[in-house]
């Protein structure tokens, strides 16, 4: 404790470090009641059914049961939907990045006639709740034939995510300065030329974030997976699957937390590895 407290710099009063110790601490028990929910899903994927209601809330369980995931693997059919979440995820967070960037940089640098009022009704639809265009949005996926594919899917999270991003783009490009496209335009660089090598690289910050966060909502999305799957179990994503497992396994609950866990770690390691990057585009956003 001596060697903690000598690290502190030299000069500072006593009482300022009472309460930062303090406050470290009601910080770490505010950090371990907000874990506790997880850690707790954790240790139950690992224990017998029996033992799941005899413990009540313990962290450790008897004895380790592997054999939880394999059963949720294989009989939970997580092997098919995370396969199929990986796919709609990594697909349409790509497209909603180079859609909403390239239709935010030309709003942005260019003009044309109606360029407010197309903007206005960007604004408008933004607003407006998601349940209201689930069935035009059915019926315009079932009339080009994407009902029931992962294909379907992907189209509705990409559309119903490019008008708030590529507002994010817009405000983003507009922040820099002209004088850099002129340059590109006097080497003799086009639009797409200056998109591709230019503007594009300078939108590190908006690209991460944009990616990041859109990863996350797309790995997360339960209502349009859900609708648009109802025809084809194979096609479930996790979140989707996750709930239809809890309907069959309404007793078995360590195998309901061993789906959980399979569910919730793939998004947690992105993030963890992600984190500095996810802090950085934060900051580069705010920034501009």
């Amino acid at each position: 404790m001596a060697a903690r407290i000598s690290s502190w710099p030299r000069g500072l009063p006593s009482g300022r470090v009472n309460v930062q110790i303090i406050t470290h601490v009601i910080l770490l028990g505010l950090g371990f009641v907000y874990l506790y929910p997880f850690l707790w899903v954790l240790a139950s994927s690992f224990k017998a059914p029996g033992e799941f209601f005899r413990s009540g809330p313990s962290l450790i369980p008897q004895a380790l049961r592997i054999d939880n995931y394999a059963y949720a693997w294989r009989y939970g059919h997580f092997d098919r939907y995370f396969f199929n979440t990986v796919v709609v995820t990594v697909a349409a967070t790509g497209l909603v990045v180079l859609i909403a960037s390239m239709a935010g940089y030309v709003l942005s640098k260019t003009s044309f006639p109606g360029r407010r009022l197309v903007l206005g009704g960007m604004v408008l639809l933004m607003f407006l709740p998601g349940g209201y265009t689930i069935i035009p949005l059915f019926e315009l996926v079932q009339s080009l034939g994407l009902l029931n594919s992962l294909a379907g899917i992907v189209v509705v999270q990409v559309a119903g995510a490019l008008i708030f991003n590529t507002l994010l783009f817009m405000g983003y490009f507009a922040t820099i300065g002209k004088e850099i496209e002129e340059a590109a335009t006097v080497d003799g660089a086009n639009l797409p030329t200056t998109y591709w090598q230019i503007m594009l690289p300078l939108a590190k910050p908006m690209v991460a974030t944009v990616g990041l966060f859109q990863f996350m909502a797309n790995w997360n999305s339960f209502w349009i997976p859900l609708v648009f799957t109802l025809g084809n179990p194979d096609l479930r994503t996790l979140a989707v699957g996750m709930y239809a497992f809890v309907g069959e396994n309404s007793t078995g609950w360590t195998y309901v937390c061993a789906g959980a866990v399979m569910s919730i770690l793939p998004i947690m390691a992105v993030f963890f590895f992600l984190q500095r990057y996810f802090i950085e585009a934060v900051a580069g956003a705010i920034k501009a």
